[in-house]
């Protein structure tokens, strides 16, 4: 992972400036002075799969859009001081105090994102591939807002999944999963009403979706909750099969019609 490049040379660009500082060894200043150039330069290489992360794999309207959004506020604070410290340094001489307090405040806010960071990858499960067995190939398509609503569109096969598997569809914001199941195909709301975990991320079981999150159980057909920690159920639309081909009807909102759970 980059993010492991501009934490240790930042990190190790404040530990430098305080010994050297400490010890009176002045050389060392300039060590430091070259892995903050060095922590910067990937700092800004690391944000890039950042941002597409941010924008396309973390749901939106969830625990983990919050807390992305504060790792990512987080990340440009730091580097923000960080900048602010290379600033207080001339040359090869002495940096000035102020740039020691600098660093050691970005560190601690680089120490607190990346613990945000971590939570994203290994409770909300970003970036993370946990397909279950026979889940098939992660699918996604974004369908055209040329709709109005009621409007019956094709958007597979009836041969496209296998019972137990889903796909994700875009509408605009609204995130739709299309399942088959033994009862046949159903479409429901991608948001967990739990904590918004993305549904067609789970598993999907004897007709029941699972969120990858917290565990949270959802009837594919109904939208009932068949278990928690969800108190709500998700919301379901009219899908239909004509021709060997799946229809759904547009929904009349571009957004699920649940109630946000806290």
């Amino acid at each position: 992972m980059l993010v492991g490049f501009p934490v240790a040379y930042l990190l190790g660009s404040a530990a430098i400036n305080l010994w050297a500082r400490a010890s009176g060894k002045r050389r060392l200043h300039q060590t430091a002075r070259d892995l903050n150039t060095l922590g910067l330069a990937t700092a800004c290489a690391a944000a890039v799969p950042g941002v597409v992360d941010y924008f396309l794999a973390v749901p939106p309207q969830s625990s983990a859009k919050e807390r992305a959004t504060k790792h990512a506020l987080s990340n440009v604070a730091a580097l923000a001081l960080f900048s602010t410290a290379r600033a207080g340094r001339h040359g090869h001489g002495r940096p000035a105090a102020w740039t020691s307090v600098f660093e050691v405040a970005g560190a601690a806010l680089m120490t607190m994102a990346g613990w945000m960071g971590g939570t994203l990858v290994y409770r909300n499960q970003i970036g993370v591939d946990h397909r279950y067995a026979d889940a098939g190939k992660w699918r996604e398509e974004r369908l055209p807002l040329a709709y109005a609503a009621g409007d019956l569109v094709d958007i597979a096969s009836e041969s496209d999944l296998e019972v137990g598997q889903m796909k994700l569809f875009r509408i605009g914001d609204l995130r739709i999963a299309l399942a088959r199941a033994e009862s046949g195909y159903h479409a429901f709301s991608d948001r967990c009403t739990h904590k918004g975990g993305p549904l067609s991320d789970g598993a999907l079981i004897c007709g029941t979706v699972q969120c990858p999150w917290h565990g949270s159980q959802f009837d594919a057909e109904t939208g009932e909750v068949k278990a928690g920690p969800a108190a709500d159920p998700i919301a379901t639309y009219p899908v239909r099969t004509l021709g060997g081909r799946v229809l759904l009807e547009v929904p009349v909102s571009s957004a699920p019609a649940i109630r946000r759970s806290r």
